[in-house]
């Protein structure tokens, strides 16, 4: 027997007198939707016992009510905790999530290319620390591609960022208030094909806070860990090493630091009596430890990219009216980026 049909989406739109798509805005609460209207469309809907189908409603609309995200990687702890933040908050407002990890130059032209050439198959996009150029930028906008970047800025698109350079401001100079001068560094990965601003600016925080301490850069005391607990205990390994080594360490992570600690205990050494270590991030492991670190929020900068890229999606006059940022950002809030002190620095 065939099934009869309910009452559908065009129904709705004939009896309110507006197209589908007005329909399809008004009952999912988006705006450019006038009051009145919106009253109307959700009365008539009531009366028809009219439910949405989400995937008659992406027809309806040309929405996909998907977003892309693009990442470097998708398993490191601070990447996979953004997505996390991002995901969720999409969630919440109905958007499906694509995931495409970018881990070479190459990859992050070919992906940004098809984003450009091919028809649209997403609503937004979310770059995560690719430092896209400012043409590719301009392409992604002539395309209409809603664009939120996080981590690093453009002209064209807004940008969600921590203030790295604060990061390691604040680290290093923890250690310095401590009495610490020999202040070793476990940085990131040197010369990284993709051009990572984040290593870059909390080497910068860590070499202003020498500066401001009157203190020498000194060359030998800084290794790269590599953004991994192996690396980071290879890094401590060498610091330990040198003809005066450090007293106190900074890493750029705290899976580093996790790895600098191994290092130490390999030596017979211990925290903060031999060397005091300071990492970055709160990995979940570091309170169990007695690891120092500046903690930041990765769920909580996903969300808020999320959260402005549906802005940009749900207005389009927002995004057509300024195509020309600036730069415009959204910046950390404190409670982002907070010191936390643990038995690594202090003895407890």
């Amino acid at each position: 027997m065939k099934r009869k049909r309910g009452p559908s989406i065009e129904d709705v739109a004939r009896e309110a007198g507006v197209s589908v798509a007005t329909v399809s805005r008004a009952l999912r609460g988006l705006p450019n939707v006038a009051e009145r209207t919106r009253e109307k469309v959700q009365e008539i809907a009531d009366e028809l016992q009219y439910r949405a189908d989400p995937s008659a409603a992406r027809l309806a609309t040309g929405e996909t009510k998907l977003v892309q995200i693009a990442t470097p990687t998708v398993d490191g702890w601070y990447f996979s905790r953004f997505l996390a933040g991002a995901i969720d908050h999409l969630l919440d407002q109905g958007y499906e999530t694509i995931c495409h990890p970018v881990e070479t130059p190459e990859e992050r032209e070919r992906f940004l290319d098809g984003l450009v050439h091919l028809e649209k198959r997403v609503d937004g996009l979310i770059v995560v620390d690719l430092n896209i150029s400012e043409e590719a930028a301009n392409d992604l906008f002539e395309a209409g591609i809603r664009t939120v970047t996080a981590g690093f800025r453009t002209r064209r698109f807004p940008s969600v960022i921590i203030d790295d350079y604060r990061v390691g401001y604040v680290a290093t100079e923890h250690l310095l208030n401590l009495g610490h001068r020999r202040i070793g560094l476990i940085s990131g990965e040197p010369n990284h094909p993709l051009a990572f601003s984040v290593p870059g600016l909390r080497l910068a925080g860590y070499t202003g806070a020498l500066a401001a301490a009157g203190i020498a850069i000194d060359p030998d005391l800084e290794q790269s860990g590599r953004f991994t607990a192996p690396g980071g205990r290879i890094a401590m390994e060498r610091l330990l090493d040198i003809d005066d080594p450090p007293t106190a360490v900074f890493a750029m992570s705290d899976e580093m630091a996790f790895g600098a600690w191994s290092a130490l205990q390999g030596r017979g050494l211990s925290w903060p009596d031999d060397v005091a270590i300071v990492g970055i991030d709160d990995h979940e492991l570091a309170e169990m430890v007695g690891l120092t670190t500046v903690r930041l929020a990765p769920r909580e900068l996903g969300a808020a990219a999320a959260d402005r890229l549906l802005r940009l999606i749900e207005d389009v006059e927002e995004f057509e009216a300024s195509p020309d940022r600036g730069g415009e950002a959204t910046e950390a809030s404190l409670e982002w980026l907070e010191l936390v002190t643990r038995q690594s620095t202090i003895a407890g």
